[in-house]
């Protein structure tokens, strides 16, 4: 009984230590703290997004990914919300699916975003480090297109060509439930 207990509190912490980890990239984003955000990198890790536009593995090949990205974007805040985690392979490994949004200026303009992250975790020298993380968009978008362009299935704006958004549409579930092919 007293192990199961202690075995639900060290899970319990594990979780409080993976959200930490979380906040402590978005400050670490919007303050262009690079020594911060390679501390939140596993050495091994990688950092893609679904779109193919980012696919970095190992830390410096991630840091240098920051780089190119940091030389398009100004000011911004990152704010994350729900965060669902789960263990499925041991102590020492975790998973994730995070929704976030956030207010930007990319190329000069005021933008705005809501994103997922699905990730994965691994505790490294007794403390959780990102292992992957996945980037998808629901949308990525002008301030000012942002009233016209959030029901437009080419939401996805940050870049020269609009994209399709990442999510809902494409997700299994949804196609599912709407009958789509």
């Amino acid at each position: 009984m007293k192990e199961d207990v202690i075995s639900r509190l060290r899970r319990l912490e594990d979780r409080e230590e993976i959200r930490a980890l979380a906040a402590r990239y978005t400050f670490a984003v919007d303050n262009r703290d690079l020594e911060s955000i390679e501390s939140l990198f596993h050495a091994e890790a990688s950092f893609r997004s679904i779109d193919g536009v980012m696919n970095a593995v190992g830390r410096p090949a991630i840091m240098e990914q920051f780089k190119r990205r940091f030389a398009v974007l100004g000011h911004g805040a990152h704010y994350s919300h729900d965060h669902h985690i789960w263990f499925e392979a041991g102590e020492d490994v975790a998973f994730a699916l995070l929704s976030a949004h956030a207010e930007l200026i990319r190329n000069g303009a005021p933008m705005v975003a809501a994103l997922r992250y699905q990730d994965r975790y691994v505790r490294d020298a007794g403390r959780w480090v990102f292992a992957d993380r996945l980037l998808s968009f629901l949308y990525y978008l002008r301030a000012d297109e942002y009233v016209g362009g959030f029901g437009d299935r080419l939401r996805v704006r940050a870049y020269d060509t609009p994209k399709e958004a990442d999510f809902p549409e494409m997700l299994p579930t949804w196609r599912d439930y709407y009958s789509i092919d």
